[in-house]
């Protein structure tokens, strides 16, 4: 067994719901383009830059944005309902956005400041007009260890020039300073912030109603030895400069239209024990978090799909299944993976209790859950893979238009990488590994 097959029950929650986005900038770099558009809401493909940033962190537990705005915030405002639809309606409902509107210009930390009621204990902050496509999970696992005087994580980045930015001197992961671009005269390596952040609200208290994170408030909470840095690696664009926002218009769609592998719970991602509902009766099967883990570091969505006939049974109810897959989804963040949403099915035929007597298309084999995700994700069948115990999730996986791979015990990990390279090689039928 390895650290990812046990994760640690005492720390905090790894899941964050809330995450606010400074959405504010003037973005005078752009010219006309700008004059009446808020950089974040510029198109990228088929939708605003925004709605392919905020889906992102949907996918690791947030629930609820906070738009930290100030410049064309009216034209914002009118882009709210189109983001909104483009974003998928994951299993807990609906993702919530709302809007705080600074009084003056008034910086990127006092857009924090003005958004002070609306933020919670522990909430997420990142840039509107940049996308860095990394593992959130690994930021949230970090997070979720950090002793209780700590008051914020930073995501950073190395790079082999770092002279267009200023760069943070580093012990370990505690951040001792931010330092000025490094002076001209070749390649200069450094580690940079990359805008993404994890934050206590006491932070909140260092901040005045005008002010600049950056140059302002991060400085003397180094200084003060209470911020950590999280180094990590991937595709990063900016869309400040019109280069760079043609570079998101052509690589985000195809980068961000990711594979998927689906995955049944009982019997697959735990042992089953028969009608599984409470965490007091819930086992891991062997590499099942590992397995998650290097699927999202891959850059895979994750998906479960579980017929739950325990509830039609009478065993447990609807709410048992949602808090036992926050909880898994919770307990496999820690570990630096991630469900990006699910689906269950209540109802069976002859169900104990009367209102979930009846019939599904979500009930598997027939292929209802997974044709809803990928509807709700835009998934291309054809780049899933979905991993079941039993005939019934071949059949589902088959008539959804994706490759299945029955899973026969032991470990999960190693089994699912298998199925990984069966796709990506093309090998229409794939070996299970003995």
């Amino acid at each position: 067994m390895n650290a990812h097959d046990a994760p640690d029950h005492g720390v905090r929650s790894a899941t964050i719901r809330q995450c606010a986005v400074l959405v504010g900038g003037l973005g005078t770099r752009l010219g006309d383009l700008t004059a009446t558009t808020p950089k974040p809401i510029l198109p990228c493909g088929d939708r605003p830059f925004l709605a392919w940033l905020l889906r992102e962190f949907i996918r690791f537990g947030v629930e609820e944005f906070v738009l930290l705005t100030g410049h064309l915030s009216g034209r914002l405002r009118e882009s709210l309902a189109g983001i909104a639809a483009s974003l998928p309606h994951t299993a807990s409902g609906p993702v919530s956005i709302v809007v705080s509107e600074e009084p003056e210009r008034a910086g990127t930390g006092g857009a924090l400041h003005y958004a002070r009621d609306l933020l919670d204990e522990r909430f997420l902050l990142c840039n509107g007009d940049s996308l860095f496509d990394f593992n959130i999970a690994a930021l949230l696992a970090a997070a979720a260890r950090d002793p209780g005087a700590v008051l914020g994580r930073i995501v950073l980045r190395r790079l082999e020039d770092a002279q267009r930015y200023g760069v943070v001197e580093t012990d370990g992961e505690v951040v001792r300073a931010f330092r000025e671009r490094p002076a001209a005269g070749g390649p200069a390596p450094g580690t940079i912030n990359a805008g993404i952040y994890l934050f206590d609200r006491r932070v909140l208290d260092h901040l005045a109603p005008v002010c600049s994170l950056e140059r302002d408030v991060l400085p003397g909470l180094a200084a003060r030895g209470v911020l950590r840095g999280t180094v990590a690696d991937g595709y990063f664009v900016d869309i400040g400069i019109a280069d760079d926002l043609a570079r998101a218009r052509r690589d985000l769609p195809g980068r961000l239209h990711r594979p998927a592998l689906f995955l049944d719970r009982d019997g697959v991602l735990n042992i089953d024990h028969g009608y599984v509902g409470t965490r007091d009766r819930f086992e891991w099967v062997p590499g099942a978090i590992e397995a998650v883990h290097r699927a999202v570091a891959r850059g895979w969505h994750v998906f479960v799909v579980t017929n739950q006939s325990g509830v039609a049974r009478g065993h447990y109810d609807e709410a048992a299944v949602h808090a036992l897959m926050r909880w898994m989804a919770g307990q496999l963040r820690a570990a630096g993976g991630t469900i990006d949403d699910w689906r269950y099915c209540p109802t069976h035929p002859e169900a104990t209790v009367a209102e979930y007597r009846r019939a599904s298309d979500w009930r598997k084999p027939a292929p209802g859950m997974l044709l809803d995700l990928i509807r709700s994700w835009q998934l291309d069948p054809a780049q899933a893979v979905m991993i079941g115990d039993t005939e019934s999730d071949m059949q589902a996986a088959a008539a959804a238009g994706v490759r299945g791979r029955r899973f026969p015990g032991g470990d999960l990990a190693a089994f699912a990488d298998a199925a990984v390279r069966d796709l990506r090689s093309g090998d229409p039928a794939g070996a299970a590994p003995g």
